[in-house]
């Protein structure tokens, strides 16, 4: 099959998570489908990438979006704009004209969105568009919208608003919607029109390469916290370890250490391990393995968001026993007590990592457990079959869809 791929990002380097599933469904898949791939970049040396993503795909196009979301430009244009500021910065003016003139000269059997803000790019079209939804971002920011000082609180909400509206529209715009879990369908299946549109395909890893990269034990009880910075759950989630966790943890055992990696840190993040010994902040790392392979524990005290998270199945597969909270393995097949600990308070969270580090056999038994359990289910081999079933549906022939797009003009309206 002949595929138009729409990302807003560039799928490598593997620095988040979006990039990481978007990298390893183009390689699973790449020998039974033909794929073009439109990517948005922020700056344009991020071009020296595209050679690497040329082995899974038959080209690749970038698309210069601003460099900083938080420009005058596009905050003015929100202000009188009907779309929100999640879908104004991350909107390349061009990239519209040249999707129309690939989808007059090419013939294409499906059209793959990655986010609902790569939607207003789409021209009116008969290719059946699949819209995958990697969280429900709506929920995502009214977390964060209700911790900010009052005054910016209404601001806030109404872009929020304008994140539902728009979101919800495209999931009934599309042919077909893929969700990460079936918690994230359950959710979704009373905003839409057709809830047997929905299908799940859950985030993977890819087991075999964190098999090649055995465990090397550091002596000082490590615990391990992993995420990308830029999304809110997860600047949520560290401060939370940070200010209430850590500080239960290092009483009972001095000695411990905490490791927090992830891309993109910001001045903030840096600042939690000023005047704290125990705490270290490393940005991206060049192998994501060395940090699991050097912790003893993976701690994920998540509180909001949705979709599946990559730290707890690469954590699995690693071998890392895992503590985390509900909303963390949230959609995963875990069970408590068996694949991972699960605590819902800081108190409940701290016990249970105390208690790993403690015990030893417990955490070699739970980490073994975690890691049959990933390549039993969360293999990418196994993930991107599951998609590879839902292409082959929508491309069959009898297929005759225009959808009801909205496009994102020069002036914003």
């Amino acid at each position: 099959m002949k595929i138009l791929m729409l990302t807003p990002y560039l799928p490598y380097p593997l620095l988040s998570g979006g990039q990481i599933r978007t990298y390893n469904l183009l390689k699973q898949l790449s020998g039974q489908h033909e794929v073009t791939l439109f990517a948005l970049i922020k700056d344009y040396a991020e071009k020296q990438y595209i050679t690497q993503l040329k082995q899974f795909c038959s080209e690749v196009r970038v698309f210069k979006r601003s460099t900083h979301p938080f420009t005058v430009k596009n905050i003015l244009k929100t202000a009188v704009s009907k779309y929100p500021f999640l879908v104004i910065r991350n909107h390349a003016p061009d990239m519209t004209s040249v999707i129309e003139e690939y989808l007059t000269t090419k013939q294409f059997d499906l059209i793959h969105a990655e986010t609902f803000y790569m939607m207003p790019h789409l021209p009116k079209t008969k290719v059946p568009v699949l819209l995958v939804e990697q969280t429900i971002e709506y929920l995502g920011y009214e977390s964060f919208a209700n911790k900010v000082p009052s005054i910016l609180k209404p601001l806030l909400y109404f872009d929020i608003r304008k994140i539902r509206f728009w979101e919800q529209h495209y999931w009934n715009d599309c042919h077909k919607l893929i969700v990460m879990s079936a918690d994230d369908k359950q959710l979704i299946a009373p905003l839409v029109n057709n809830p047997n549109k929905i299908e799940v395909v859950a985030n993977g890893v890819d087991t075999n390469w964190f098999d090649q990269h055995p465990s090397q034990p550091n002596p000082q009880p490590t615990v391990l916290f992993v995420g990308t910075f830029k999304w809110l759950p997860n600047k949520e989630a560290v401060n939370f370890l940070v200010s209430e966790i850590w500080p239960l943890i290092i009483k009972q055992m001095p000695q411990a250490k905490l490791h927090i990696v992830g891309n993109a840190p910001s001045p903030e993040i840096l600042h939690l391990a000023n005047n704290k010994p125990s705490v270290s902040v490393e940005g991206g790392i060049p192998d994501i393995r060395t940090a699991f392979s050097t912790s003893r524990v993976l701690i994920a005290p998540v509180l909001s968001g949705k979709g599946t998270r990559y730290k707890v199945l690469e954590a699995l597969a690693s071998g890392t026993a895992v503590v985390a909270t509900p909303t963390a393995v949230e959609g995963l097949k875990v069970k408590a007590g068996i694949h991972v600990m699960i605590g819902t308070t800081a108190q409940e969270l701290a016990n249970h990592t105390l208690d790993l580090l403690k015990h030893p056999d417990k955490q070699q038994r739970l980490a073994e457990n975690g890691k049959r359990f990933v390549k039993k289910y969360y293999d990418w081999s196994l993930i991107s079959g599951e998609l590879d079933k839902i292409y082959q549906t929508m491309g069959q022939p009898s297929i005759h869809w225009i959808p009801a797009v909205a496009r994102i003009t020069n002036s914003g309206r």
